[in-house]
């Protein structure tokens, strides 16, 4: 059976957005939830794969990340203030609604 996407906001990501998506009944944790405040890039990402946790980020080292080939369960990028916290939770909401974890796994969305 396919899995839902789970997912795991970037450290500068705001809450609302969290709270958001809980609101809609989708699995969502925050880097100050998981202890991962200051902590690196490559323990954001070993965190999701381990969790199976696609991130949500503004942080285009994960972009460089993605490129160089390092694993990851998934990515969500969109530059930050290009989109309202209203707009991220939307399409978030859709790509939950539209994409399994397996089919995101190992790839970048562009919000």
């Amino acid at each position: 059976m396919p899995q839902e996407i789970r997912f795991h906001l970037d450290e500068h990501v705001p809450l609302a957005i969290a709270e958001g998506l809980r609101r809609r009944g989708i699995d969502v944790t925050t880097t100050p939830e998981v202890g991962l405040n200051g902590a690196d890039d490559l323990d954001h990402i070993a965190f999701g794969l381990a969790n199976l946790r696609v991130i949500y980020t503004n942080d285009e080292d994960y972009l460089t990340l993605n490129d160089q080939g390092v694993p990851h369960a998934g990515f969500v990028f969109c530059r930050q203030g290009s989109r309202s916290i209203g707009e991220v939770t939307q399409f978030l909401t859709l790509l939950h609604a539209c994409l399994t974890a397996e089919e995101i796994h190992g790839t970048v969305e562009f919000a």
